[in-house]
């Protein structure tokens, strides 16, 4: 998460090279931590007295409301920026049903299952971090609905033998990343989502220990 001082560094930034911050903001509500929300790129532009001169965020009802098969949203910031993008989203996107658009007013209006969400999330983590962190290098993330642990070998052979002999599936960290100067950033780290049920990811966590315990 970035502190108010991240984004102020950034902001300068982005007035000396001229660069947009185009600012994803589709997590900022799965968090842990009620007294401490992450600062979003409008909120921390208004908080610093400035305008949102080549700033944009996006949003997203995909994670805040587990409805990523809506495809429902908003882009908000830079009033020149967003002339140009509506110009573009005329041509490029597409139409947004009326059920879906319906659906979407009740969840951008409810914060009550957002709320619910988080708590969820912040009783798996704190359920499966420790299993986890018994066998692989790992840690509870101030905000995430991932957890990402460090193994003793390839990232890609523990995940296929996980698979293969326990039937969990994880994703390879050097999938999200690429190679620079020789180095894979994401190489010997799995990703593990815990977006299934509790006891879903109990489950599977503890096969990842029996997995990681034979090695």
């Amino acid at each position: 998460m970035l502190s108010l001082e991240d984004w102020k560094t950034l902001f300068a930034l982005s007035d000396k090279y001229g660069f947009v911050i185009a600012s994803d903001e589709c997590y900022s509500e799965i968090y842990f931590d009620e007294a401490n929300p992450p600062i979003g790129g409008l909120q921390a532009a208004k908080l610093l007295g400035r305008g949102n001169e080549r700033l944009v965020m996006f949003s997203s009802l995909s994670k805040r409301s587990n409805v990523p098969g809506m495809r429902s949203g908003f882009v908000a910031g830079d009033a020149a920026i967003l002339k140009k993008y509506l110009l573009f989203r005329t041509y490029q996107g597409c139409a947004m049903s009326p059920p879906v658009q319906t659906a979407s007013i009740a969840a951008w209006n409810d914060e009550a299952h957002v709320l619910d969400n988080r708590n969820q999330y912040r009783e798996k983590f704190a359920a499966c971090t420790p299993l986890v962190s018994e066998v692989l290098g790992t840690g509870m993330p101030d905000a995430s609905f991932y957890l990402w642990a460090r193994t003793p070998i390839a990232d890609t052979e523990f995940a296929r033998g996980l698979l293969e002999h326990y039937n969990v599936v994880v994703l390879p960290g050097s999938f999200l990343a690429r190679e620079s100067q020789g180095v894979n950033p994401g190489a010997n780290f799995i990703r593990i989502a815990l977006v299934a049920s509790l006891a879903e990811c109990l489950d599977a966590t503890q096969r990842i220990r029996q997995f990681a315990q034979q090695l």
